[in-house]
């Protein structure tokens, strides 16, 4: 219980310290005016206020990977909690901060073309297709696994509660999600969402607290609890949306287009992310101390031999808050993942209008690049969820790395303290590379050599990138 406080208290200082230094090395400027006020559209560049703002940014963030991912991640040990408080501070709030403002100085740019920016050409084509290919992946998963949560909470309602009724309930609301202006369905139905993951949150917290059970604690943080798996690179795969993930500077553009003020990108982009470890760190702790050790969560999520941490989640909101307390978290559980698939939709057809030059003013403009997206989302429903997710996970690490080098580059362009990204560029790049080398699901490779390709990947890059800046710098003199 100890470890679990001190994180949640360090969480709450990273805010506070490391994001007011990473925010004065961006130099944020309250004098010039955001895009949502120079390229106003009506559609997806509107002022909106502050508190809708970083709602939506916390929501688009929050799919069930800080859920699922970090009942998953305590597996193995303590160095979970270590993951999502130091991943979060000096990683993900960086990541999310900095490529969210980056996009504000850029009139609200997707990603690739930011990323593009500094990386050159051939790593924009790479970064248009990766990210489409993410939205959609994202948009799709998003969909199975809410219609799958409500078709246990329904089932008993015949064709009206099953997994395919949802679906395409889900679905049909991401279209419009994706279509309409976003502050006419997006920035009504968002509070109530939001209501439902603070109410979630909040109840397991107070569940941490009032409940008997065991907690580990820091003295094991770097043994690996886990059956059959290593501490790294697994760990870090595992909680991604937690710590760090790629998927978020996919959303910052659409709120760096909404946003009035550069002085409030700390509390929207850094302060989102910061949330969204905190949820993680509370569902890891509320995991284990409801099971009472890794043995009996592994087997309460494991019935099949297959990991379903939605069991976990079920089981703690019954057993914790009752009936109806229950039905609400549960909600909130769902409305992770919901708020996160109609903003991917959203953001793909924001990521291909912009590399098409393709104006968004009318609906039918916004339907004809948004048609093939929903197309392919339809197909990919077909395919097996776990194959699916694996090639998520994979896709969202990776990017995290393409935009932490690119960040990294603008900020040495700038003159500014670029070692906030570069350091967790190098490691997501490490993680990143070992992990596809030693994976099943990629190269099979042996734990040793794919720990000292990953770090040489790591090591090449730096070198690369140092004789880049020494270049650079003195082509400044």
């Amino acid at each position: 219980m100890i470890t679990f406080t001190t994180a949640l208290v360090l969480l709450v200082l990273g805010y506070a310290v490391y994001g007011a230094f990473v925010e004065r090395v961006f130099g944020a400027d309250a004098s010039r005016k955001t895009p949502c006020y120079t390229m106003a559209d009506g559609v997806d560049y509107t002022p909106m206020p502050t508190w809708k703002v970083y709602l939506i940014q916390f929501l688009n963030i929050a799919g069930t990977g800080p859920i699922f991912g970090a009942i998953l991640g305590i597996l193995y040990g303590p160095a979970a909690y270590l993951w999502i408080v130091f991943g979060c501070i000096f990683g993900g709030a960086v990541h999310d901060y900095l490529s969210g403002m980056i996009s504000l100085r850029k009139n609200g740019a997707s990603l690739p073309e930011v990323v593009g920016d500094e990386l050159g050409a051939g790593i924009r084509l790479v970064m248009r297709v990766f990210s489409l290919i993410l939205m959609v992946l994202v948009g799709t998963v998003f969909v199975t696994t809410p219609a799958g949560l409500l078709a246990s909470m329904t089932g008993d309602w015949g064709v009206w509660g099953s997994a395919l009724f949802w679906s395409v309930v889900i679905f049909v609301y991401y279209v419009l999600a994706t279509l309409l202006p976003i502050d006419t369905l997006i920035g009504r139905i968002y509070p109530l969402f939001g209501v439902a993951l603070l109410f979630m949150a909040v109840g397991v917290l107070v569940g941490i607290f009032t409940h008997d059970g065991w907690m580990p604690e820091i003295t094991s943080a770097f043994e690996s609890h886990h059956p059959d798996k290593n501490l790294f690179p697994m760990l870090f795969i595992t909680i991604a949306c937690g710590a760090i993930s790629g998927f978020h500077a996919t959303q910052s553009p659409m709120m760096a287009r909404c946003m009035k003020n550069e002085k409030l990108g700390r509390r929207v982009f850094y302060g989102a992310m910061i949330t969204e470890g905190v949820v993680a760190l509370i569902w890891a702790a509320a995991a284990i101390k409801f099971a009472g050790s890794y043995e009996a969560l592994a087997e309460l999520m494991s019935p099949s031999g297959k990991s379903n941490p939605a069991i976990v989640v079920n089981a703690i909101c019954q057993d914790w808050m009752g009936t109806a307390g229950a039905v609400l978290a549960i909600l909130g559980v769902v409305a992770a993942p919901v708020t996160s698939g109609d903003t991917a939709f959203r953001c793909a057809r924001l990521i291909a209008s912009d590399f098409l030059h393709y104006r968004q003013d009318t609906i039918l403009r916004r339907l004809i690049i948004s048609l093939p997206l929903f197309v392919i989302a339809a197909v990919l429903m077909n395919i097996n969820f776990d194959i699916l997710w694996r090639y998520f996970a994979w896709f969202n690490q990776t990017l995290s790395i393409f935009t932490l080098w690119a960040v990294t580059v603008w900020l040495a362009r700038k003159g500014k303290t670029f070692y906030v990204t570069l350091f967790p560029a190098l490691f997501m790049t490490a993680v990143c590379t070992t992990y596809i080398l030693v994976a099943p699901e990629g190269f099979g490779l042996s734990y040793v050599l794919s720990c000292a390709v990953g770090g040489g990947v790591a090591v090449l890059l730096f070198g690369m990138f140092m004789k880049w800046y020494l270049q650079f710098k003195k082509t400044r003199v």
